[in-house]
This record gives C-alpha cells, sequence and structure tokens, in this order.
C-alpha cells in the first residue's frame, strides 16, 4: 500500500510506539537550582538564605510567602516546611573576584560561560556553580565546599570561628538521600525543642512555692483579729483577744495572749437578781425575780410547759 506519489512508508512512521523518556539536560538543572530561586524562579541576589534541607531562597521571596496569609494561597512545595523566618539561615558568602557579571552578555554576541559562578569558596576557591558539593553552617551561615571540610578538619568555623557540630552541616542542594538524611535531622531538632519549651513552661509552676497559712494570712483555725471565748472549770466564760506584737518594746513575744477577767468583762453572763445597780422594780420584770416564783402550794400536780413553772 502507498501514498500519494507512489511512496511506501515504513512501519515505524505507522505504528505509533512508547513515548521515550525526556531527559533533564543537567546543566539546565544545575542553572536552575544554583542560580534561581527555588520560591520565586527569580535570580538570587543577595540577601539569600537557605532552609534546613539545603535549598536556596530570595530572603524577601521568603518574607513575603510568610506574610501571606490568603486563602487562595497556592501551596508551594519548596516552601511548606518554612513556617518562621527562624527556619532559615542568612548565607555568608564569599565574592568570585573573576566574576564579571551579566553585563557582557546582554547584547548576545558573547559565549555565556554556564560553569562560572559568583560566590566560590573561601578556603579552596572552588565556585559555587553545582560542580562541587557545597554546605553551610547553621550557627554562622558561612558555606564552605564539602573537600574544604573534608580535608581541613576543625571544630570551628574557617572564616569567623564559631564552633560547630556534625549535626550543624547541611549540604546545599544535595542528592536525595542528603535531603531525607536532613529532613530527619530537622524534625528531631523541632520535636526537642517543643519539649524544651514545655519543660520550662512546668518548671515555674512546680517551683512556685506553696502559701502555708501564717499570723497574717486568714485560716480556719487562726482568724486575724477575732475574739475566742474560753469555757473555764468553775463554768465562767473569758475572752482571749489575739494582738500583734507592736515594735514600741511593750511585748517581746508575738502574737500576746491578754487575757481579762470577769471583772473588767463586760460578756460574762451574770444573773440580773444580784445586780445592785438595778432596782427592783425593772428585777421584778424578769422571772427570775422572787416574787415571779409560785411556792409548793401554789404549784398543781401535773407537769405543764409554761413559762411560769419552775
Amino acid at each position: 500500500m502507498g501514498c500519494d506519489g507512489g511512496t511506501i512508508p515504513k512501519r515505524h512512521e505507522l505504528v505509533k510506539g512508547p513515548r521515550k523518556v525526556e531527559k533533564v539536560d543537567k546543566n539546565a538543572e544545575l542553572v536552575a537550582r544554583w542560580h534561581y530561586c527555588a520560591l520565586s524562579q527569580e535570580k538570587l541576589r543577595r540577601p539569600i538564605v537557605a532552609c534546613e534541607l539545603g535549598r536556596l531562597y530570595n530572603k524577601d521571596a521568603v518574607i513575603e510567602f510568610l506574610l501571606d496569609k490568603s486563602a487562595d494561597k497556592t501551596p508551594m512545595e519548596a516552601a511548606a516546611h518554612i513556617k518562621s523566618i527562624k527556619n532559615v539561615t542568612e548565607l555568608n558568602l564569599t565574592d568570585n573576584p573573576a566574576w564579571s557579571g551579566d553585563k557582557e552578555s546582554i547584547k548576545g554576541d558573547k559565549y555565556d560561560d554556564i560553569q562560572s559562578a559568583c560566590f566560590i569558596c573561601p578556603v579552596v576557591g572552588l565556585e559555587m556553580n553545582g560542580r562541587h558539593r557545597f554546605c553551610f553552617l547553621r550557627n554562622c551561615g558561612c558555606v564552605f565546599s564539602e573537600r574544604a571540610l573534608r580535608e581541613v578538619k576543625t571544630e570551628v568555623c574557617h572564616k569567623c570561628g564559631v564552633p560547630f557540630q556534625e549535626e550543624d552541616v547541611i549540604i546545599l542542594n544535595g542528592n536525595k538521600e542528603d535531603v531525607e538524611v536532613l529532613k530527619k535531622r530537622m524534625e528531631d531538632r523541632r520535636l526537642k525543642s517543643k519539649l524544651e519549651k514545655k519543660s520550662k513552661k512546668s518548671k515555674p509552676a512546680e517551683s512556685a512555692p506553696r502559701q502555708e497559712p501564717t499570723e497574717d494570712s486568714p485560716g480556719p483555725s487562726k482568724p486575724k483579729n477575732e475574739k475566742d471565748c474560753i469555757n473555764t472549770n468553775s463554768g465562767e466564760k473569758r475572752q482571749i483577744i489575739f494582738t500583734k506584737s507592736s515594735d514600741n518594746g511593750n511585748s517581746s513575744v508575738p502574737g500576746k495572749v491578754n487575757k481579762i477577767n470577769k471583772a473588767s468583762s463586760a460578756t460574762v453572763k451574770r444573773s440580773i437578781a444580784d445586780s445592785e445597780e438595778k432596782s427592783e422594780a425593772y428585777k421584778s420584770i424578769f422571772t427570775s425575780h422572787s416574787s415571779a416564783k409560785r411556792s409548793k402550794e401554789e404549784c398543781s400536780n401535773w407537769v405543764t410547759h409554761t413559762a411560769y413553772y419552775f
């Protein structure tokens, strides 16, 4: 079977086979990672920050992302783990003296060298273009090549002298294995910080001293400035007044107890019939007077619950 003009098509022209997997250009991928922001896809410019997974961002793009609280905010996978500005570290980069910038390639009549970069390692001098592995320190933000940290082993930063540990070293734009290790460290670090905050909040509550009842604080057993009546063996009532000791030196014992005798107390029970101050007419009003009492002859044989029966 032929087509117009007597041509004979071949099998691969008529039968569609499986699609070939499109391969990503390595050079283009390196340029996108090391020269452009992972959030806004704009060119990296100072100040440049890096997250705990080793991705590079423009600081203003991260701030705009955090300030955007709208409901229609598009979810960004590259910045989903960034919850606050504390989750990123501003990088202390070293400029490349051989970097001429983008001014010469504006006209398009000159070859654009992808291998060159505007930042280098301050120890070894390697360019930060993605061909070599770079890392930064969380404590100070200084950026070095992995070769520099491996060859010159030290526990302080090569640039500023700040001490660091192995967990503080974060690889920039690492592979999948590096990202998994950094993600696990990030989760452990955040969980540890949450536990420390909870322990700090619970410590002040536990360390607060419990208030014990004192003379100044009110309590059920010793009320402040109250009068207590105590019955003695003789059946008489006496009042005890609790007073504080004064600073004039009148009493050497705090909380001195003053006892008021029966003669000086106005609240002690006394019979009105025995009182000498009252008149007989006033005393006769009460049932305790002798005129209100009946003799045995006047009393009846049965018991009555009246006020006049004695």
